[in-house]
């Protein structure tokens, strides 16, 4: 039998009182038989963030509040919109993403790289610096000189706003996979789906991309299973910070 070393259950996370530091990770090895991905039919147990009344107020506050920010920022999406467009090229950029029970959605964002940026994503894979199957790099010449700008304070996700109030996303949730990113998922990393996919969410409030991929699939987790108000209200005070401070982002 072919065996492999897989992390095994992640100890449980103990509640951060302050997000601006990344949980800590403590993984136990052992020999498991070669992992296999998760079939993509598989039953999902719905997380607390999604069950009875919490999950009807929780839809009800996304829908609600997207409206009034849509108000406030109407202004800078116009501002940005022009930005890009004056970049040249297109100013949204449209991606398939999946979603809640492996549903696959059209995320929108504002566009932030040329325009031809995922034709030469290959001839960069040997300077990947992304946790896991995520690909990331601090300096990734593909970035227009805009582009720099609004990643670094998260405005290029503004348009994704839009994706909330037709109900593909949430204000706050887990991030939404690549579909190739999720035909890689065990069963345990496929519980992330569990519940709709959001703007920002627990791990990137505790370090973004400076992450390892198993902090990040650790932090998604508690968040599906250990959802409270209070930790909602430390996720959206998090984002403040995280995105003002630009930390990890790139």
């Amino acid at each position: 039998m072919t065996a492999a070393v897989q992390t095994a259950t992640v100890h449980p996370l103990n509640r951060v009182t302050d997000l601006r530091e990344p949980a800590r990770i403590v993984p136990t090895l052992r020999l498991v038989e070669n992992p296999a991905p998760a079939p993509v039919d598989a039953p999902l147990v719905p997380g607390r963030a999604v069950r009875g009344f919490v999950g009807v107020a929780k839809v009800v506050v996304d829908v609600t509040a997207t409206a009034l920010l849509l108000l406030l920022v109407a202004p800078v999406l116009l501002v940005v919109a022009l930005a890009v467009k004056l970049d040249g090229g297109p100013v949204f950029f449209l991606q398939t993403r999946i979603g809640r029970d492996g549903r696959a959605f059209r995320m929108v964002k504002f566009r932030s790289m040329v325009v031809d940026a995922e034709k030469h994503r290959a001839l960069l894979a040997a300077d990947d610096e992304g946790a896991g199957p995520l690909f990331k790099m601090r300096r990734d010449p593909r970035i227009t000189r805009v582009g720099s700008v609004l990643r670094r304070y998260s405005i290029d996700e503004l348009p994704q706003l839009f994706n909330v109030l037709n109900g593909s996303m949430s204000l706050i949730g887990p991030r939404p996979p690549l579909p190739q990113e999720a035909e890689t998922y065990t069963a345990r990393e496929r519980r992330r789906l569990s519940v709709r996919p959001g703007m920002t969410g627990l791990w990137q409030v505790s370090g973004r991309s400076d992450l390892s991929w198993d902090e990040s699939i650790a932090l998604d987790l508690r968040y599906v299973d250990e959802w409270t108000l209070g930790l909602e209200m430390h996720i959206v005070a998090g984002t403040a910070r995280a995105v003002l401070g630009g930390r990890g982002a790139y």
